[in-house]
């Protein structure tokens, strides 16, 4: 009886509902703030050079993230075909991480080093030139946009603000780091070290 006079009182059962919902998030989310997997970077890894930062720009500003996750979960048919499973470590300097959940194309967490610049050129100018069934638009702009240097050394400071450990001497060089590039070298760096520090174990 109580129970059927909670779900008839509108006034009471909302604050209930939040109460528990808030319960059930704290005790899901407050014991990862001291979980050392979570909060550490995994041996090696290292904030984004100037160019791949712009790269990683570049990414998010063309809808990259729409398509592809950045998350390998841990499964045997996502890890068979995509390798290592996604470890939260590696996103410690990702701000915001580019996890994703929509997989129009296949997940990029580990696709670094596995093509060529070459093939990631050909494939980002006409995507059907490597992959005949690929529905991915080119984007044959970005090898004609020039990278704007003057900002990124403020993105830098940025993300060190958020916690990535860049130097003084990185925020320094940076605008020389990308003098001349295109978006398409910058994006190019960043897909070549997605996930190379991670190698799935056969």
């Amino acid at each position: 009886m109580k129970h059927e006079a909670i779900e008839k009182n509108i006034g009471l059962m909302i604050p209930l509902i939040i109460v528990a919902i808030s319960f059930g998030a704290l005790v899901e989310i407050v014991p990862l703030f001291f979980q050392k997997s979570v909060n550490e970077p995994i041996k090696g890894l290292k904030p984004y050079s100037a160019l791949r930062l712009e790269g990683r720009d570049i990414y998010v500003k063309e809808g990259c993230y729409t398509c592809h996750s950045q998350m390998i979960r841990p499964f045997r048919w996502e890890t068979e075909r995509y390798g290592h499973y996604s470890v939260a470590g590696e996103f410690i300097y990702d701000h915001p991480f580019q996890w994703g959940s929509k997989r129009t194309g296949p997940d990029l967490a580990r696709v670094g080093e596995r093509y060529s610049d070459d093939w990631h050129r050909a494939h980002l100018y006409n995507p059907r030139d490597v992959v005949p069934e690929s529905n991915m638009p080119g984007f044959p702009w970005l090898f004609e946009n020039k990278i704007d240097g003057d900002k990124t050394a403020r993105k830098m400071e940025a993300m060190r603000t958020l916690g990535a450990p860049y130097t003084d001497e990185d925020i320094a060089n940076a605008k020389q780091a990308v003098d001349g590039k295109t978006e398409i070298d910058a994006l190019v760096a960043y897909l070549q070290g997605l996930g190379t520090l991670l190698k799935q174990k056969r």
